[in-house]
């Protein structure tokens, strides 16, 4: 599989969440979805129990379903924010949303990052060491799908209705939680810039907060 000549730093600075670029008529071999996982697996991991795993959605009516309630999930949210300014960053990112929101069953992969645990009600000290090894080996994912020309998005409106996802899918739900439902497709071209952000002042605390 050939991967796009970036360096890691316009790896790490390029990867956003795509979901207008998505081109729905490729399809998205076993293959590579294998080599992004196998990298995925090699992300750092907070005990030595592998908690973690990945259900890989290529199914059409399976796609639907999720899509459906991850569709109603995003129409409950939307209608508890205000309405955003036309012509705004947070109305450009409604767009994005509703396009996906109205597409997300024809992307032809939806990644369901998983642990191996019930995460409900536990203490943040709990959830901090599942949390530590469900996202990095997520965002390795992520990576590695873009440097392969794939674009993806860390998507989690279906939660809202896990244990009907969990059933749509199979999955144990009293043994299992769902992290998040990643949007895969190649990309309608290769080219993504860094996002502006706020300055680094914003955010970075030095010795104290």
């Amino acid at each position: 599989m050939t991967t796009l000549s970036l360096t890691p730093d316009e790896l790490l600075s390029t990867t956003r969440a795509v979901r207008r670029r998505l081109d729905f008529t490729r399809n998205v071999d076993q293959e590579v979805l294998e080599e992004c996982l196998t990298l995925a697996q090699q992300a750092p991991r907070a005990s030595n129990l592998e908690r973690r795993a990945f259900v890989v959605v290529r199914d059409s009516g399976k796609r639907a379903a999720l899509a459906d309630l991850w569709r109603q999930g995003m129409e409950a949210y939307l209608r508890r924010i205000p309405p955003a300014e036309p012509g705004s960053g947070a109305a450009r990112m409604r767009a994005g949303v509703e396009y996906l929101g109205d597409h997300l069953r024809d992307v032809p992969v939806h990644l369901i990052p998983c642990v191996l645990d019930r995460l409900d009600g536990k203490p943040a000290r709990a959830q901090a060491g599942v949390w530590g090894s469900i996202a990095p080996a997520t965002w390795s994912f992520m990576l590695a799908a873009r440097a392969r020309g794939l674009g993806t998005c860390w998507t989690t409106f279906h939660l809202g209705r896990e244990e009907e996802a969990a059933e749509i899918l199979g999955l144990p739900y009293k043994d299992v939680t769902q992290i998040a439902l990643i949007p895969v497709a190649y990309t309608i071209g290769t080219e993504f810039k860094p996002a502006p952000r706020e300055s680094l002042d914003a955010i970075a605390h030095w010795d104290s907060w």
